[in-house]
């Protein structure tokens, strides 16, 4: 699907390794970390191929920022991701202390930002990132209904 006007680049490499992980049959979600205008890490959602229910596109990413730039607090950075985080990448954000979240497609059933628990809105959360959502929204909704079209 072409969007409407040009994605930032932070964007489109998260719907890329979307793609990545439903090439290689995962979930097609994407993340990206970005650290003043660099990239710092990307990954796709990757539980089925490492067998790790915890592989979320937003914790690996999360993680190999954190080693990249060698440090547990990955203040001043950005995550890009193609899916509304769940209630598990959530809390890793808030504890992460992202400073930005930029998500593309609401997910109404497991999403944790503007659904359901609504993690960075509770009184306990520790910290609490801006939130943008719908930037390549129709691209990443795209991408999820093609991949369960065809498993269908």
């Amino acid at each position: 699907m072409t969007p409407r006007w040009p994605l930032p680049e932070p964007m489109r490499l998260a719907l890329a390794q979307a793609a990545a992980a439903a090439d290689a049959g995962a979930v097609p979600i994407g993340a990206v970390v970005v650290k003043d205008g660099a990239v710092v890490a990307m990954a796709h959602n990757g539980p089925r191929e490492t067998h790790d229910p915890t592989a979320h596109a937003e914790i690996i990413a999360i993680r190999a920022a954190a080693a990249s730039l060698r440090q547990d607090r990955l203040d001043g950075c950005d995550l890009w991701v193609t899916l509304e985080p769940c209630a598990m990448c959530a809390g890793a954000i808030v504890h992460a202390r992202i400073a930005r979240v930029y998500y593309a497609a609401p997910d109404a059933k497991g999403g944790a930002v503007e659904h359901g628990a609504r993690i960075f809105d509770q009184p306990t959360a520790l910290h609490r990132p801006e939130v943008y959502s719908g930037m390549g929204e129709a691209e990443a909704a795209d991408q999820l209904r093609r991949f369960f079209r065809e498993r269908r």
